[in-house]
């Protein structure tokens, strides 16, 4: 029975929801959270960086098939999925709250926690950093594109911006980090344990920054309680069939179980911090609230369920332990 309950770290995670919920942060705290997710997301970067071996990174550069599902399974299985819901439940949600839904199929990947969930998980951490980056990357060109095919959309765009943030805020910190690994690795190793808790509280930062603000714009009060309802259980069967989909998949492929961590959480996510921007490009300010309604909610449903995921997957024995204790 226990291991259906709910583990510490998600029992935080829904507490500070409910912290949010009550007390938002709103004006200059606001702004303050928004600086400290960057800055923790930018630590977890170079401290990845810190502790990851040349060869690990290079590794990890290489897998291109594991780079190919985890693009297909956001910027191809996602629209899939999401176009065949509406197209077999057309009335299941308003048009403006199926416009959000598919807006959340056509968003690149999250840097962020896929990282750190499949760090916690004990997955491939270099293929991760190498495939979500991409993903963003990617997803400034791509996920307008979708937009422009699939909800018959068109606007410009901050593609170079982005480009650039991606790179001063992941990647820079993480080359940092990598350089300077001759002196500080050890070290990291050593302390790995107590570091991988940035990995959490970055976790932790963002969903607090991004349920503020969905509180604060008095989002929840915007719908009937069945909309959301409805909304939600869309959420989850999109998030479920992915989940599920990814999971077969790599297994049927033969990848090793790091890989499959690597490919269930980096394919199965959607970036709030790269669509909120998107969506007032896209959309304008008129209608993003609606917009972005069904990404907040699968943000946070996102968080919850790979929580659970990650904690079973980490789990599990480590190969050196399975075969001792098969013998």
């Amino acid at each position: 029975m226990r291991r259906f309950l709910p583990d510490q770290f998600t029992l935080i995670l829904l507490a500070t929801v409910a912290f949010a919920s009550f007390f938002p942060a709103v004006g200059k705290g606001a702004s303050f959270m928004m600086v400290a997710s960057n800055v923790a997301i930018s630590l977890l970067f170079f401290l990845h960086g810190a502790r990851l071996s040349t060869d690990a990174i290079v590794a990890g550069v290489k897998d291109v098939r594991l780079h190919a599902l985890i693009l297909a399974s956001t910027f191809i299985l996602f629209p899939a999925l999401g176009l065949g819901l509406r197209a077999l439940f057309p009335g299941l949600l308003t048009p403006s709250l199926w416009l959000g839904v598919l807006f959340v199929c056509t968003l690149s990947s999250t840097v962020q926690s896929s990282i750190a969930f499949t760090s916690m998980a004990r997955g491939n951490v270099p293929g991760a950093i190498c495939a979500a980056t991409a993903s963003n990357l990617l997803g400034t060109v791509l996920t307008p594109l979708l937009v422009a095919v699939l909800l018959h959309r068109q606007g410009g765009g901050h593609g170079l911006a982005d480009a650039g943030r991606i790179l001063v805020q992941l990647l820079l910190p993480f080359a940092v980090g990598s350089l300077l690994r001759p002196w500080i690795g050890a070290w990291a190793q050593r302390n790995n344990r107590t570091l991988s808790k940035v990995d959490r509280s970055s976790i932790l930062l963002a969903v607090y920054t991004a349920f503020s603000e969905a509180v604060a714009q008095g989002i929840w009060h915007a719908f009937p309680a069945i909309d959301l309802a409805t909304m939600v259980l869309v959420n989850a069967l999109l998030l479920g069939a992915v989940l599920v989909i990814t999971t077969w998949g790599s297994r049927k492929l033969g990848m090793s179980k790091e890989n499959e961590i690597t490919l269930v959480f980096c394919g199965s996510k959607k970036s709030l911090a790269s669509g909120i921007p998107l969506a007032t490009v896209l959309f304008g300010t008129s209608q993003m609230g609606v917009v972005v309604l069904p990404l907040m909610i699968f943000h946070q449903m996102q968080l919850m369920v790979c929580a659970v995921l990650a904690r079973r997957y980490a789990e599990r024995q480590p190969p050196a332990q399975a075969a001792v204790a098969g013998a």
